[in-house]
């Protein structure tokens, strides 16, 4: 899945005020949560489609996440809008791909879930706590980001014993790097306008961090 590198507007290596970070900090946690939630309201909804309206939703989805990064001028409700656009149409394109691994390996859902959580929680806080700059960290994450990318196109026409597996790990140590430096933006951007941005930011890496951790437990391909 891919994912945006970008420095929002109001971005400052200088912090912010302690009022600026624990509003910006409320606001983007508020619409990730819901992000989240329409997320699993469009999974549930399009459980049962078939697959080419799956791709109707990943483009939809990619659409809604690309206009919410490039488009300054538009309102807040309109980002917000935009950014829950997005998480419904991923939730539509992965619904029936979710129902059936919820089907055939709950245990392996819950188990995913359940990892992601606390992935999140320890590498956001270590993000959001650390005053070293992870800007370079954020950088070097998101173009091994691109490379393991090209990995995966790789493996689609070369099999490598337990490449699966291989790819999750270093999927998981990527989206570390992207989840310290995504929290570490709270503390850092002055743009309270921002947040939609930052919470699409942070809802991808919970999402990627959920699947690859749901490609360990559900056994994948070897």
């Amino acid at each position: 899945m891919s994912y945006q590198y970008q420095q929002p507007a109001g971005f400052a290596p200088s912090a912010a005020t302690s009022d600026q970070t624990s509003t910006l900090f409320g606001q983007v946690m508020w619409l990730v949560a819901l992000t989240a939630g329409v997320f699993a309201l469009g999974a549930y909804a399009g459980r049962h489609l078939s697959p080419g309206w799956g791709l109707v939703g990943i483009l939809g989805g990619l659409a809604c996440l690309l206009v919410l990064n490039f488009t300054r001028r538009m309102s807040e409700t309109g980002h917000v809008l935009l950014l829950l656009g997005f998480g419904v149409l991923f939730g539509i394109a992965m619904g029936p791909g979710l129902d059936y691994i919820a089907s055939t390996s709950p245990q392996a859902v819950w188990q995913a879930a359940g990892a992601t959580a606390l992935f999140m929680a320890g590498f956001g806080t270590a993000g959001y706590l650390t005053r070293k700059d992870l800007s370079a960290l954020g950088r070097i994450s998101f173009f091994a980001l691109i490379g393991l990318i090209i990995f995966g196109i790789v493996l689609i026409f070369v099999r490598i014993p337990h490449a699966d597996l291989l790819y999750s790990i270093l999927g998981l140590i990527i989206f570390a790097g992207l989840t310290l430096f995504d929290f570490q933006r709270l503390r850092r951007v002055k743009d309270i306008s921002s947040a939609p941005i930052l919470a699409a930011s942070i809802f991808l890496d919970g999402l990627n961090v959920f699947f690859f951790f749901l490609r360990i437990f559900g056994g994948g391909r070897d």
